[in-house]
């Protein structure tokens, strides 16, 4: 599974993209927002404040209690705004 980072992410983290294998308890966007955090100490900086992170499982945008296990990319970003 691939997670990809956005806007101001992605300078946080210092990182575009990884590949990840996250645990089988690890079934929701919240789930794995909370696993990310607890494997870095960048993410836990980045995501502090994990409401306000946005998701899409392979181009849908999905809420925080979506399931993962069929995801082949997920995206993490901050909330868009118009333009």
């Amino acid at each position: 599974m691939k997670v990809r980072y956005f806007a101001w992410l992605r300078e946080r983290l210092n990182r575009g993209e990884e590949d990840i294998s996250p645990p089988p308890e690890v079934l929701t966007v919240a789930d794995l927002i909370q696993w990310l955090r607890g494997r870095d100490e960048a993410a836990d900086l980045a995501m502090q404040k994990p409401n306000l992170i946005k998701a899409a499982l392979d181009t849908e945008i999905v809420p925080h209690t979506a399931l993962i296990a069929n995801a082949r990319v997920i995206a993490l970003f901050p909330p868009m705004t118009g333009g």
